[in-house]
């Protein structure tokens, strides 16, 4: 349709595409600083910002972990000492002081246990139930110099290992998420966490007896405690292997108002896909305006909005550009409306990467089509999910109309359905390596 209205919000490059149109643009040197290199050079002051994705190279991770060594997913102090604050002014007398005694994140419900009053059964309809790992962090409430009462925690993270007693720490070195998997062939270092918590002088030559304690320890605490096999798998591998789920995926989905958000790993997956979204709505007169379905965030996702009295659809791919398309007629009213987004996949470049085209429809009558792409990988890896009748977190586009949550005004939704009957996208390492490359 000529008229259509076809908007692209931002385009950083993702994909090769130049203008709107896929064309280069004319000022693409200004200044003689390529114009890529200018979006990249501008896109530093956004970092830390909500423009920015929370994700950096393990150089930065290292570097915000100083003076301890490594990051997440190791058992270094670097991948897990974290700061803990605790605020409980009818419990708590001290103010505004600190705490050196040893704690984990596994003490934190015997602590809330112990500061309700509440035992926990050792009994729960018949079952017999595991003793809660962990001890309660009362006793260092009120009195800053009392020694730690915990005195051995173990680590196993991606095949890391470590465990810490009474002070000595024994950790491995494994390469997480390589696949590599041979566990008798790690190192096992050794230090005195007391006088070295920056974990810089490796004492495993020198004290090879309290090696061997911590290296048994570490073994019997994993097998008391059922954290048996360990995962020496590579991300792909952990990606791509199937989960349980609650419901198989199927053709099509139905979604009501006034629910909780609907997790990415259970929610529909358009991706590689024809889809449509149909929204039944009752629009009394032209005042409706809001989200009638987003999914995602503003680092990936798709919704269906109105604004202005129109519909409008708009799909965020990764962050760096949106494709938004908006009908050309005003919406009608009354009972029972269709309004309706329909993506028609016709190839693939690259591969896994949908390129069709999008229509909106109001009933079966045509109002607005436009040329999108679909990202081949999950939305976020641990990002929002699904929300009908508003947006519930970090807004799929700037265009909404209102504030947050941009919830849905001036009608009523029956139900969304979603329709991915169209052949899906199923090379899941294909899929992984996607979503592995914005990490």
């Amino acid at each position: 349709m000529d008229n259509t209205i076809i908007t692209v919000v931002s385009d950083n490059g993702a994909g090769g595409e130049g203008g709107p149109n896929g064309s280069v643009n004319e000022n693409k040197i200004a200044n003689g600083v390529p114009d890529d290199l200018t979006e990249d050079m501008a896109m530093l002051d956004e970092l830390g910002g909500t423009k920015s994705y929370g994700h950096y190279p393990n150089g930065w991770a290292m570097a915000f972990n100083a003076p301890f060594k490594m990051w997440k997913r190791y058992s270094f102090n670097g991948g897990t000492c974290d700061p803990r604050v605790i605020s409980w002014p009818a419990g708590i007398k001290a103010r505004g002081e600190t705490r050196d005694q040893y704690h984990h994140a596994v003490d934190l419900v015997p602590t809330l246990l112990d500061c309700l009053g509440i035992e926990l059964p050792e009994e729960v309809k018949g079952y017999t139930q595991h003793p809660i790992e962990g001890v309660s962090m009362r006793y260092s409430f009120d009195t800053g110099s009392i020694p730690t009462a915990k005195h051995t925690q173990f680590y196993s993270v991606l095949g890391s290992r470590g465990i810490w007693h009474d002070g000595w720490k024994a950790v491995t070195t494994h390469p997480t998420l390589s696949g590599w998997s041979h566990f008798p062939d790690d190192t096992w270092e050794l230090y005195n966490t007391m006088e070295d918590r920056a974990e810089l002088h490796d004492l495993a030559a020198q004290e090879p007896g309290k090696l061997a304690e911590l290296v048994g320890l570490w073994f019997h605490e994993v097998g008391a405690h059922q954290a048996f096999p360990l995962d020496g798998r590579s991300a792909v591998e952990i990606i791509t292997n199937p989960r349980p789920q609650l419901a198989p995926p199927r053709n099509r989905y139905m979604y009501r108002p006034g629910g909780t958000e609907v997790p990415e790993s259970v929610a529909v997956s358009i991706r590689g896909r024809s889809y449509s979204i149909g929204a039944l709505v009752d629009l009394p007169g032209p005042d409706a305006a809001g989200v009638l379905f987003s999914h995602g965030g503003r680092f990936g996702g798709h919704a269906l909005y109105i604004k202005d009295n129109r519909l409008h659809y708009v799909y965020n791919f990764l962050g760096s550009q949106e494709r938004r398309i908006s009908a050309t007629e005003h919406l009608p009213a009354g009972r029972d409306l269709l309004l309706a987004a329909s993506f028609d996949k016709d190839g693939e470049d690259p591969p896994g990467t949908a390129h069709g085209t999008l229509s909106l429809y109001y009933g079966e009558r045509k109002v607005g089509e436009g040329r999108i792409r679909t990202q081949p990988g999950k939305f976020s890896v641990a990002g929002e999910g699904l929300n009908i009748d508003r947006d519930g977190g970090d807004a799929v586009t700037d265009d909404y109309p209102g504030t947050r949550p941009w919830a849905f005004t001036g009608g009523r939704i029956e139900r969304v359905v979603i329709d991915v009957s169209g052949t899906a996208f199923v090379d899941l390492e294909r899929e992984a390596a996607a979503m592995l490359s914005r990490e």
